[in-house]
């Protein structure tokens, strides 16, 4: 399949979402493996491919690529002379959970689990 074809894009039918309402684009973007943990990687800064892939938890090369081709595609990831870094919107994207993070601590201490686990 083709790439850009694969990677969800506001109205594009994803899982979850025959009209591809950008919420669920956002969603099935962020649940596929390690997409979120590539954008947090990124958080502190920009890095290489084999630094992002540690940052990443060791994630095998061609998870990184993939997820990095669909993080670009979608404008919020970027490469440039010091590396892969987050864009203004995947800055943004970042910011935008931060009370989504607060929540689910608070949410998961019913639960007996510390937060950040």
């Amino acid at each position: 399949m083709d790439r850009a074809k694969a990677t969800p894009r506001p109205g594009r039918p994803v899982r979850g979402s025959a009209t591809g309402r950008p919420i669920m684009v956002l969603l099935d973007l962020l649940g596929r493996r390690a997409a979120l943990g590539v954008l947090w990687a990124l958080a502190d800064g920009p890095a290489s491919f084999r630094a992002l892939q540690e940052r990443a938890g060791g994630l095998a090369a061609s998870t990184l690529n993939t997820r990095l081709a669909e993080l670009r595609g979608v404008d919020l990831v970027t490469r440039t002379d010091a590396g892969y870094s987050l864009t203004v919107d995947g800055v943004e994207l970042l910011a935008a959970g931060e009370p989504l993070v607060g929540w689910v601590n608070e949410w998961a201490a019913k639960f007996d689990v510390p937060p950040n686990s």
